[in-house]
């Protein structure tokens, strides 16, 4: 079943103590426009899986982001956001890993649940329940033509 969320308001996302995203409801038209960012476009076809999460994510997180607490400079005074400051945010692994796992993987996960067949671990038949009573004897082979 798909749950929809028909508030569509923006929400706080606890990414690492003290460190919280207000982040825009990730919508369709939020992700077709992340996969037009000029830095996906520009990636080559030899960028590694890696590199294109990466600019994925900065590209997802620049539409999304709306505010933030708990990130300031080197001086600590607290900075505003910018698409830089998102970018730099992101290049730290543990923000990546927390963004990605608590923003981006809902998307796909609800692009999971659109498949309302039951999983099968080992084939089509594997999760199946029998309901047929079981066979009295052996069938007879058929003849030859």
């Amino acid at each position: 079943m798909i749950r929809l969320n028909l508030t569509a308001t923006p929400q706080w996302l606890a990414l690492a103590p003290d460190l919280r995203l207000l982040v825009a409801p990730l919508t369709t038209a939020l992700m077709v426009s992340a996969r037009a960012d000029p830095a996906i476009e520009a990636m080559p076809e030899s960028a590694t899986q890696e590199e294109l999460a990466l600019a994925m994510a900065k590209a997802v997180a620049r539409r999304a982001v709306l505010d933030w607490e708990g990130v300031g400079d080197d001086a600590g005074n607290i900075v505003t956001v910018t698409p830089e400051g998102i970018d730099a945010l992101l290049e730290i692994w543990p923000i990546f890993e927390a963004f990605q796992t608590q923003y981006v993987a809902r998307g796909l996960i609800l692009d999971a649940e659109k498949n309302v067949s039951a999983p099968s671990p080992s084939g089509p038949s594997a999760g199946a329940t029998g309901i047929a009573p079981p066979a009295r004897g052996r069938a007879r082979t058929a003849r030859p033509d």
